[in-house]
């Protein structure tokens, strides 16, 4: 095997290909996580990929073999089978199919002037596609009974549909707006709606790790014990990265479109209205996505001394790991 360069270092078998200490790390770590082009991975190149890891842990690779092919193969296995369950993950639920399947409901959650029934719809439907991607992509080194996802599920589809109602009602009411304020501070409801409601998402369809912990390794993947401290750490970082998800999607859009609505090539062609409102959406959406997931490490780090103290009498190291999902 060739010896590793810049764009493809050395091979590490179950490790991050760029430094996870960094933003910009972490970046280019989750740019490689959501490629959609792993969406149109076929079966066969899958197998082959995985085949390939296996060929690399026995240390029986084919002659000619390079760490770029490695890399390229732990990238597709990543992005299609979950890393505790070694299953398969739906399509539309992988973070390689967060953008394309959920740009649909960010353009319909930033629907102009949207009516009571638009509202309802465009929050459940993205409410049911948060809470099925938080599922899909959890830590399930502990199995989740499943009538705790449909309380998490009812729970977060009724606290986005509320807050969304709420807010808009509220505005109705409200004397002191001119109709035209009123239409733009109207444009602003799904982002404290969603925000709110996906962090009440992750909670709700997550809280399973809260009672039960989570595996936590050494830094050579051994299981050393499971925490409640870390499943702790582990949902106060994802539903961080889900408050600030929504920020640039659905508070961008709205300030762009209101200049693009001005200009006389959009009042000539009023029907190319929602076409562009889609793409200023989607690339928001496509934005947005890698910065909120890259604040933190998919496997973050944590002191053995600032978790349960019985982890002082199972390892000697001074760091253990643990998968926090995505």
């Amino acid at each position: 095997m060739a010896e590793g360069h810049a764009d493809w270092p050395a091979f590490r078998l179950n490790k991050p290909r760029f430094d996870q200490s960094t933003f910009s790390g972490r970046l280019r770590h989750f740019l490689d996580i959501i490629d959609p082009s792993t969406l149109l991975t076929s079966e066969k190149k899958l197998k082959e990929s995985c085949q390939l890891l296996n060929d690399y842990k026995k240390g029986q690779l084919p002659p000619g073999t390079r760490d770029e092919d490695l890399w390229k193969a732990q990238k597709i296995k990543q992005a299609i089978i979950h890393p505790d369950t070694g299953e398969k993950i739906l399509m539309p639920f992988r973070m390689s199919g967060y953008v394309p399947f959920g740009s649909p409901m960010v353009v319909g959650l930033l629907l102009p002037n949207p009516s009571i029934t638009s509202v309802i719809f465009w929050q459940w439907l993205n409410q049911s596609h948060n809470a099925c991607v938080n599922y899909s992509n959890r830590n399930a080194s502990k199995p989740t009974p499943i009538n705790r996802f449909i309380m998490g599920y009812l729970g977060a589809v009724t606290s986005a549909v509320g807050i969304a109602l709420g807010l808009k009602n509220l505005i109705k009411k409200a004397n002191r707006f001119s109709p035209a304020t009123k239409l733009l501070i109207q444009r602003f409801v799904p982002f404290p709606a969603v925000a709110s409601a996906s962090v009440c998402n992750v909670v709700l369809m997550r809280n399973n790790e809260l009672s039960e912990g989570i595996d936590v390794t050494d830094k050579d993947g051994k299981v050393v014990g499971t925490s409640l401290i870390a499943a702790k750490k582990a949902l106060i970082e994802t539903a961080i990265t889900r408050l600030v998800l929504p920020a640039p999607i659905l508070i961008l859009p709205p300030i762009i479109m209101s200049y693009i609505e001005r200009t006389k090539f959009l009042k000539r062609y009023p029907k190319i209205h929602l076409p562009v409102n889609a793409f200023v959406c989607t690339a928001a959406f496509a934005l947005a996505l890698p910065v909120a997931i890259a604040l933190f490490p998919q496997y973050s780090q944590i002191s053995t001394k600032n978790l349960e103290k019985e982890f002082l009498n199972l390892t000697n190291e001074d760091v253990l790991y643990y998968n926090k999902g995505l």
